[in-house]
């Protein structure tokens, strides 16, 4: 299911995570009419999606309505702060970092500058990553984002998420929508249908013991 949530500037955080975790709560609520198995509802999102999801697996536990079994967060925009060598790459020929500013002075809002911006509007923020779902994050080498997506990866395995990253060489933010008969990318959609059906078994599993 795909949510449709509201978009910034318009809306500013909270608004499309709290419609995100509207169609969680629905989904969780009409599981069994919609043919869904409860135990086996997961997140993904790409780019700004792929935060939004990270926000969400965050959202999740900590309100301990929803339980997830997995977040698949594919190049996802997880830190407003911009430090990070990769996000100051000058050369970056997709998402600049004059665009990266852009969206979050959007999504946002009066919040972009401050040291008070809370980890559900930008995850790379939290402190506390215990307790989340198994995670898939993958990311190219030449997109601005892949220090703090390589970063968040490796807390979620230091907190005990099962985590598995990929950063793939050559590859831009996007890629696997630019170009996707690529060969990076075509292996990118491999990694995620293994990762995913791994999921899913493991839960099945899990249910059945």
């Amino acid at each position: 299911m795909s949510v449709e949530y509201r978009l910034a500037p318009e809306t500013p955080y909270p608004g499309p995570l709290e419609d995100c975790y509207r169609g969680l709560r629905w989904t969780q609520d009409h599981a069994a009419d919609i043919g869904v198995d409860p135990q086996r509802i997961g997140v993904m999102g790409v780019s700004a999606g792929g935060g939004l999801a990270a926000a969400l697996a965050l959202l999740a536990r900590d309100r301990a309505e929803v339980p997830l079994a997995f977040q698949l967060l594919d190049q996802p925009m997880l830190d407003d702060r911009q430090r990070t060598p990769s996000s100051r790459d000058g050369d970056l020929a997709v998402w600049t970092r004059k665009s990266n500013t852009f969206g979050w002075r959007s999504y946002l809002g009066d919040l972009y500058g401050r040291d008070d911006v809370p980890a559900t509007a930008a995850p790379a923020r939290a402190t506390d990553l215990s307790g989340l779902p198994p995670a898939l994050v993958s990311v190219g080498a030449f997109d601005g984002f892949r220090d703090e997506d390589v970063d968040y990866a490796t807390r979620l395995n230091q907190a005990g998420v099962p985590t598995e990253l990929h950063v793939y060489p050559g590859a831009c933010h996007g890629f696997n929508l630019l170009a996707p008969h690529a060969a990076v990318s075509r292996q990118s959609a491999h990694n995620i249908e293994r990762w995913l059906a791994a999921q899913l078994q493991a839960d099945a599993a899990a249910i059945t013991s």
